[in-house]
């Protein structure tokens, strides 16, 4: 045989082993995984895609996205979900007269009830019955009403992080229109003055100012969006320094060092601001000669390390703490408002870090992952 011939048996053979041990590998694929198994994962995939739905709350437009899904995790003939006023949406045929009394029951006692061929269990948020889930089906059982009641829980803790997603939302809302109340009334006057003391003597720069005072104000009292990006977030304090730069003059000395790469990481809305104003209002006011506040923003992998520096007047340790617990002076710019903000989006873990002393300056920091859920 030629080696050219030869060569061929051998390719011919190896393609041969291969496909066979591929053959082989397909084989024991198909029989990867129990019937438990199996059945376990066709369960939580089902739940997955209920939740999104839940996640909005109990609403008709919600209850009809999820409960298909909820049917096919129960496996009854019809499933449908209720508030307290009556049915929202159903799966399959629509059957309120036959489970009417059962929901009807549940909304009384707040506990599972049966009725007929219907089985309702109740839908709860912090303790209150909000609404039902109800099912009707040829064959009830005892397994049926165990899964039904259940499947109901576990829709009921869906709808409870629903609550706090909203409760949060209006939180933050309220905290920032705090916020703003703070420390506008401050910035708005010390602007307007230093202004005014142009308008005279130099009349362009007056109007220059001006113009940077109607941005950084339509800014800071926008309307829309708990986020903002980190880019916004600096020009809005480029504007405040000019302003303060105006009325301190060569007393005020700003350092900047951002990294490019985390211009367009999303931060919190007026999370960075207050607390370029904090360190002139508190740092640099009272402190004799001139003053530096530094302003850095870098790349730390999974998170953007931002911190607020300045070589003002300091404080003491146990001001700072009791400012930070809500006990302290009111005059400090949004220290506890940015903290508990940052806790409440990201985690207790992520709270602004202060170091500071008297006569020694003050720094603060915090940290921002750079992806966060429900963070947009």
């Amino acid at each position: 045989m030629t080696d050219l011939a030869l060569a061929a048996v051998l390719l011919v053979a190896g393609l041969g082993a291969a496909l066979l041990i591929r053959w082989r590998y397909l084989g024991r694929r198909r029989g990867l995984g129990s019937p438990e198994e199996r059945a376990t994962y066709a369960t939580l995939h089902t739940a997955s895609l209920a939740a999104p739905a839940l996640r909005g709350g109990l609403t008709a437009d919600s209850a009809s996205r999820a409960v298909p899904h909820l049917r096919a995790l129960i496996g009854a003939r019809t499933a449908g979900l209720t508030d307290a006023q009556g049915p929202l949406a159903w799966a399959g045929e629509p059957a309120w007269a036959e489970t009417a009394q059962a929901v009807h029951d549940v909304l009384d006692s707040g506990r599972p009830q049966a009725a007929g061929d219907a089985f309702a269990a109740p839908l709860t948020v912090e303790g209150r019955v909000v609404g039902t889930l109800v099912v009707a089906d040829d064959s009830p059982s005892a397994g049926l009403a165990r899964t039904v009641t259940e499947v109901a829980r576990w829709v009921s803790s869906q709808l409870e992080l629903a609550e706090f997603d909203a409760s949060r939302t209006a939180l933050m809302e309220a905290e920032l229109r705090a916020l703003r109340a703070q420390i506008s009334p401050h910035f708005i006057y010390n602007s307007l003055g230093a202004i005014a003391s142009f308008v005279r003597t130099d009349p362009e720069r007056a109007r220059e100012l001006l113009l940077e005072f109607a941005d950084f104000t339509r800014y800071s009292f926008r309307q829309h969006g708990e986020f903002t990006t980190l880019a916004e977030e600096l020009r809005s304090i480029e504007r405040y320094l000019v302003l303060e730069k105006a009325r301190f003059g060569d007393r005020l000395r700003v350092v900047t060092r951002v990294a490019p790469e985390v211009l367009n990481v999303t931060v919190p809305f007026l999370s960075v601001q207050p607390l370029v104003e904090n360190a002139v209002r508190h740092g640099l006011e009272k402190k004799d000669g001139v003053g530096t506040i530094t302003v850095v923003a870098e790349d730390a992998g999974a998170e953007c390390l931002i911190w607020i520096e300045d070589d003002g007047v300091g404080a003491e340790p146990e001001v700072v703490r009791s400012v930070l617990s809500g006990h302290g002076d009111s005059t400090s710019v949004g220290l506890a408002n940015v903290d508990e903000r940052l806790r409440t989006v990201y985690g207790n873990d992520h709270g602004i870090v202060v170091e500071t002393g008297p006569g020694l300056g003050t720094k603060v920091t915090m940290r921002v992952p750079k992806f966060a859920p429900g963070v947009d």
